[in-house]
């Protein structure tokens, strides 16, 4: 069963973000893919995160796919192409069996490893959801015909826990209106920001699905500095100030139980490199 088909089944799914190879080595990237295998439904594969220079996501998933037979989300960043390149890497992926993608704006280059490098942004977010959203209905950007359209699952971002509410809700439904049917949101540590961002959100239609972000807490220096960010509840600090990593654990558990209690879709880990946090976070 797909991702896709979970969701719409209403089956709690759970993905976990891995990051894809400097290189060419691919061994560290399926080892973690691995590591993370009993515990998740679908990895994510970031597209040069933070700007930094990372294998073609759309190859790591496909070869992730093969090799571990995990279900990939590949990311998919409008800063390093023009429309053409896009549409050309989205029409590969779903030829060579790419089910999912995320689609996003992308980290400007002087934040990463080559700030040098040119951004391109000839589309934004939205702009890139409908472009994609086009090629599934057998269209291109300009409004021609293809020879065989794609099949991809749209995802998309989103942040609770934004300061303008209002603002953020309306990108979320731009994204939606555009063809997102998922979303993968930025960390949450309690189910507040939840309900104020779906308060904000109002009514969202049938088939799109949000999946919450959970960032394990290992240290109150990690706690810290997430808290320049994020709203990070003074409790789960104290928690960890007493009782160590195990308290940041035992905290985002309480959190996805609590989702998982109130109907949410599913959740979305950020291990940060380091794949045991899944198997922590969820108490294997």
């Amino acid at each position: 069963m797909t991702l896709k088909e979970k969701l719409e089944k209403g089956r709690f799914v759970i993905t976990a973000e891995v990051d894809p190879p400097r290189g060419t080595a691919i061994a560290r990237t399926l080892a973690e893919v691995e590591a993370v295998r009993p515990f998740v439904d679908a990895v994510n594969l970031s597209d040069a995160p933070m700007a930094n220079l990372r294998m073609s996501p759309f190859v790591i998933a496909r070869l992730v796919e093969e090799r571990t037979g995990v279900e990939a989300i590949p990311h998919l960043t409008a800063r390093d192409r023009n429309t053409l390149a896009l549409q050309a890497e989205l029409l590969g992926a779903s030829a060579v069996g790419v089910k999912n993608v995320l689609l996003l704006g992308g980290d400007p280059p002087e934040r990463g490893d080559h700030p040098f490098a040119k951004p391109v942004y000839e589309v934004g977010a939205v702009e890139l959801i409908r472009l994609a959203e086009g090629l599934n209905r057998g269209r291109n950007w300009a409004g021609g015909e293809l020879e065989g359209k794609t099949t991809l699952f749209l995802g998309a971002a989103a942040n609770p826990g934004a300061r303008d509410l209002a603002l953020e809700a309306e990108k979320t439904h731009a994204k939606i209106a555009a063809g997102a049917r998922f979303f993968q949101t930025q960390p949450v540590f309690s189910a507040d920001p939840v309900e104020r961002f779906l308060n904000a959100l109002g009514a969202v239609p049938k088939g799109v699905h949000f999946l919450w972000g959970l960032l394990p807490l290992v240290s109150t220096r990690m706690a810290e500095r997430v808290a320049a960010w994020a709203d990070v509840p003074p409790a789960l600090v104290r928690a960890i100030e007493r009782e160590g990593a195990s308290a940041g654990y035992a905290w985002t558990r309480k959190v996805l139980e609590e989702l998982r209690a109130a109907g949410a879709a599913g959740v979305h880990l950020f291990p940060l490199g380091r794949p045991a946090r899944v198997k922590k976070t969820l108490g294997g």
